[in-house]
Order: C-alpha cells, then structure tokens, then sequence
C-alpha cells in the first residue's frame, strides 16, 4: 500500500472489473497492433508488403506514467544553478502544466499562481542517479527480494530489469528524499551481457509502468573484467579470464548480425512475393543486442580498468555500435581524452576504490579530471545509501579537484548529477536542466547544495509538489517503511550486487 496526497489508486471494485473485461476479452489492443501467436512471433505478413521486424515491436510493456496533479507555482528569490550555464542570483521559476514555463531575474507572477519565496535557498534540477538497483534488491535485504542478477548464464540480454522492479521498497522514499526524481535501475554485473535496465520517475505508484520514464530508451548492462569471469570460472565454465570475456562479447554480437540478417531476408523474401518463406524463430536474447546495434538501445557498461575500456571500445567498434557510459570506470582519468573524443559518459563514484583488483587505481580526483578533458562525467550510486546524498558524493569530487587546482565550481559539478545523466539515459532533451519547455523536475535545497549541512526542503517532479520535509502529508510512506521521518538517514542493507 502507498500513501501520498496526489496519488488516487482505483477503488477495489474498480481494479477488478478492469480485470474481468481483460479476461472475458471485452479489452482489446488497437486494431493496427500485431497479433501475436500462441509462440510468440508475430502473424506472417501479407505478400508484398513490408513485415515489421520484432526487435522493432514497442507495444510490449509500455508506461502507464501519468504526472502527480499539480498547480502553476512560482518559486522566488533563489539562487539557481540551471545545470545550463551560469547561476542565477535572486532567480525565479515559473511551473506551468508541469513545466518550466519562465526562469529568470524578475519572472512576473499571474493571477492563481501560487508563490513560494525561496529566499535564501537554492535551486537546482531534479538529481538523476543513472546506476541503482533499487526495486531489484530491496529491502527488507532477504533472498526472497534478491532479483538483481540472474546469474545462470553469461548472456541474459533476454532479461528486463523492469520484471524484477518492486516498487514498494522504501528505499525509493529515502533516494527521494535527498532530491533523486529520476532513476536507471539496472540488473546486476555477474554477466557478460546482463539484460536491461529501465528508467522510471521516483514517484510512489503500484507498479513499475506506472514509474517508467515515458519515451526513455532501454540501456543494457553488460560487463567486463573480473565479475563474470569469477562467477563462470569458479563454475569450471567460460568464461573464466579476461580473454574468455571479450570471446563471449564478440560470439553474442555475431549471433546477433545473424539473427537481425535471417528475419532481414525473411522480410525481403515477403517483400518480393516468394512464396511462403519460412519465417525464423524469435529469440529476445538476439533482440536486445539487435536494438544496440540499430542504436535504439544503449550500452551501459560495468568496467573499472583503462585497458578494458580500451577493450571495449574496440568490440564495439568492430560490431558497428556505441556505449554510451562505462559505469564505475575508477580509471577513466587514464583515458580521459579518449572518452571525450568517443563521446562516451563515465559514471563513476566520488571516492570508492580498492575493494577488488581492478578498483585498486581508484582516485578521488577521477571526475574532475574527466569533466577537465571536456567529457560527460557523472557521480552514480550503485548504492541504496549513496542515492540518498549524491549532492554530497559531487561536492567530494569537485573538493578533490579544487585540491589539485582545478577551480571547479558549484555550476560544473551539479552537471554530474543532473544534465550528465540525464544524456547517458537518453532523456537531457526533457528533464536534467532547469529550461524553458523541460519537466518541471527540481529540488529546493535550504543551502548550498553541495554543502554537507544542506536537505531538500522541496522536490516537484513534473511540476507536482511530490516532497516537502516541512509538512508530514508531503512525505509518502510504504507499508515497509519503519522511520521516513525527516530525520531518516538511514536504510537496510543491501546484498552484494557484483560491484
């Protein structure tokens, strides 16, 4: 059960007709949608006309996402870091239908428009945590919420993180309350190829569709270096070495162009008029890394050392795709340049290092000396606690960097947990930056946000006040929640997740 103001669950009766009219067949999908058949593979097409590939098929699990109600509210006398450019001293931003309508000095008021007078305070956009197994590990931490990792085979592309998505765990309360209003929950690291990850809005809601970004591309996790090679080599199968990964990479993707070329000349068969050509079998495996190598799909990559970045890099050049981010990277620095010039993200964390061989180069300057090469740097999580403070995570790194003479400020590190993620994720043309025509996703801080005294006052996520540490009915609860008072800090434990 989830309590929050602006949410409205259907009355019992309600939900339960709904289902009746399912089963009884009274619902249907629009008539354009392919029917599928009782194996899964869509209809055979009609001589001479185009057949959609099935990689290419979005009706499946789509968002059901629908923004909290809210009302046009204009927030004053703030100082803003837009994530865009420069502050805004004594700033104002005008919320409309959701929206950043106007954002400035001296943005006017208009008649209905609630005023919220942020003297003293600051703003910045909603935070973005692009690496979370939040919902797949929950907590209470028992085997029974365990779903992260599905660990039986080196390549599980088939598998979607949004199946294993619980979205009553409480943790998403607490990361909601440190001002995180969009989060990529990922499975986990034990594969080569460890399925998808979704994008979903922390807003409370009954199920995961209900949460999920609208519109935001699925990322795949894939990993490389020492934990798929110690799950399967301690299982006396590949792969069991570095080399034995990269095998297993390039093995998948040629499989993949297999598959993507048989259903290709299936279609150009149809096409023509041959008759009745034998339609291939699906194989969702197949599917996700097709949908990476037609780029609707992106790469986010578990991999620590420079070298296998390197690696990486090459298999993807090879297979004709892109990786959008190396998660972890905690030798990025090494390769800065290179990172820049491919236009690939390293998310990476503040200051965690030297727990297994391959983070044993780890520095707290890596960051900063990503963003000083002209590349996305982003500050993740990977952590049910470090989601909490990522404000905090960024003020370690940019400290770090100031230390070695950097001169960062607060406009360059709030890019790291906001407009940064938000293009790893494939959604900085709708949320991540405080502009015109963007969500309305942004947290009122009570100071400086990269100040280790500072909370999140207010969160609105699509203009919708969803937090407010001041008022006990702005802050929603779960049946597991114990303590989400204001004073919350802390959370279960959550299992090993492959880091």
């Amino acid at each position: 059960m989830i309590n929050h103001p602006n949410l409205k669950l259907q009355p019992a009766h309600s939900v339960l007709l709904s289902i009746l009219l399912l089963l009884s067949g009274c619902v249907t999908a629009p008539s354009s949608a392919p029917r599928a058949t009782a194996a899964g593979n869509p209809p055979a097409a009609s001589t001479r006309t185009a057949p959609a590939m099935p990689w290419k098929d979005t009706s499946a699990y789509q968002s059901t996402y629908k923004p909290l109600p809210a009302s046009d509210v204009l927030i004053t006398n703030a100082t803003i870091l837009t994530a865009a450019g420069d502050r805004i001293e004594n700033g104002s931003i005008l919320l409309r239908d959701g929206k950043i309508a106007e954002i400035g000095q001296g943005v006017a008021s208009a008649p209905g428009v609630n005023v919220v007078d942020a003297k003293g305070k600051w703003i910045t956009p909603g935070l973005i945590d692009t690496h979370s197994h939040l919902g797949v590990y929950s907590s209470p931490g028992v085997q029974g919420l365990s779903d992260g990792n599905e660990a039986t085979n080196p390549n599980t592309a088939e598998v979607w993180a949004e199946h294993s998505v619980w979205p009553q765990d409480p943790q998403f309360l607490l990361a909601l309350a440190g001002g995180v209003t969009t989060i990529q929950i990922l499975p986990g690291s034990a594969n080569l190829f460890g399925g998808r990850g979704v994008t979903v809005k922390n807003v409370p809601a009954r199920d995961v569709y209900a949460m999920k970004f609208p519109g935001a591309p699925y990322g795949l996790k894939m990993a490389c270096g020492e934990n798929p090679k110690r799950v399967y080599g301690t299982r006396n199968t590949a792969p069991s070495t570095r080399m034995g990964n990269v095998a297993g990479y390039r093995t998948a993707w040629l499989k993949a162009r297999k598959y993507r070329d048989d259903w290709e000349t299936w279609g150009r068969k149809v096409r023509n008029g041959d008759k009745e050509p034998t339609r291939p079998e699906r194989d969702l495996e197949s599917e996700t890394l097709v949908g990476v190598l037609e780029g609707t799909i992106l790469v986010q990559n578990h991999c620590y050392r420079a070298d296998e970045m390197i690696t990486m890099i090459g298999v993807a050049e090879e297979f004709g795709y892109r990786i959008t981010a190396f998660h972890h990277a905690v030798e990025a620095y090494k390769i800065a340049d290179v990172l820049a010039q491919k236009n690939i993200c390293a998310d990476v964390w503040a200051d965690w290092w030297g727990f297994k061989m391959e983070a044993f180069d780890g520095i707290r300057e890596n960051a900063a000396l990503v963003d000083k090469a002209g590349g996305c740097a982003i500050i993740h999580s990977d952590s049910a606690e470090g989601i909490q403070r990522l404000n905090q995570e960024a003020a370690k790194s940019m400290a770090a960097g100031n230390r070695m003479g950097l001169t960062l400020k607060e406009e360059d590190a709030i890019r790291w947990i906001t407009i940064n993620p938000a293009r790893s994720l494939g959604v900085a043309a709708q949320t991540g930056s405080l502009e015109r025509g963007k969500m309305g996703d942004l947290v009122i801080w009570n100071g400086n946000p990269f100040s280790v005294y500072s909370r999140a006052d207010r969160i609105y996520i699509d203009g919708a006040l969803t937090y407010d540490r001041h008022d006990p009915a702005r802050q929603p609860r779960m049946d597991f929640s114990l303590d989400l008072s204001a004073d919350a800090v802390t959370t279960q434990a959550t299992p090993e997740v492959n880091r």
